[in-house]
């Protein structure tokens, strides 16, 4: 990962997943399913490194850990719950390798390595079958991960909150956004966001009629 992907990792590390999806929104917000898989999980940020397995099969993941720059978020598009795409080495290579986080459509296998290592896995779960490696798939294209599109170079935050894919177009406008309202936020004082939270309530209340 040069310079310029780091520097934007690094920004975005320091941004708290429900302040990102404010700014981004529902669609670039990965649903429910994908989880970290051990607590208390630190939040990660990286630019894209997408791969595609068919259900059932690993080799294009196991792959990618020998291929992806450090600094880098692989992402999985799977959806596959029978089978393990990744196991306690293959964490542990990435792992060694640079490879900040994997965020896999699936689920992975050896949690207890895993956990140990403090690699940090988002994914759907864990089940003891190893995949298959058999079909080969190209790196780096678009993939869907959990409801959402990711491209090669996107940039993926992840926290015990969540997973969020921000498109590497608006990167620059997502981070100056997620800055302002945490700045915003830190100026207010509780007392403040209690009296323009009421008021924005009684608002809506009004509005449908309801005796405030």
């Amino acid at each position: 990962m040069t310079d310029a992907p780091r520097t934007a990792a690094a920004a975005f590390a320091e941004i708290p997943v429900t302040t990102l999806a404010d700014v981004v929104g529902r669609g670039q917000v990965m649903d429910i399913g994908m989880r970290p898989l051990w607590s208390p999980v630190p939040r990660v940020a990286g630019a894209a490194f997408t791969v595609r397995c068919p259900p059932g099969d690993n080799l294009m993941l196991h792959a990618a850990i020998h291929r992806a720059e450090p600094g880098a978020v692989i992402v999985v598009e799977s959806g596959d719950l029978d089978y393990a795409l990744a196991g306690g080495n293959v964490c542990a290579v990435a792992q060694r390798r640079g490879v900040a986080a994997f965020v896999a459509d699936g689920v992975i296998r050896d949690l207890a390595e895993v956990r140990e290592l403090r690699f940090p896995v988002f994914a759907r779960g864990v089940i003891p079958v190893p995949g298959s490696k058999k079909a080969v798939e190209p790196l780096n294209a678009p993939v869907r991960c959990a409801g959402v599109t990711v491209n090669a170079g996107d940039m993926v935050v992840a926290d015990e909150e969540g997973v969020v894919v921000v498109p590497a177009a608006r990167a620059e406008d997502a981070l100056t956004a997620a800055r302002a309202g945490l700045a915003e936020e830190a100026d207010e004082t509780l007392d403040d966001w209690e009296k323009a939270h009421r008021t924005r309530i009684d608002e809506i209340l009004r509005a449908q009629g309801f005796e405030v």
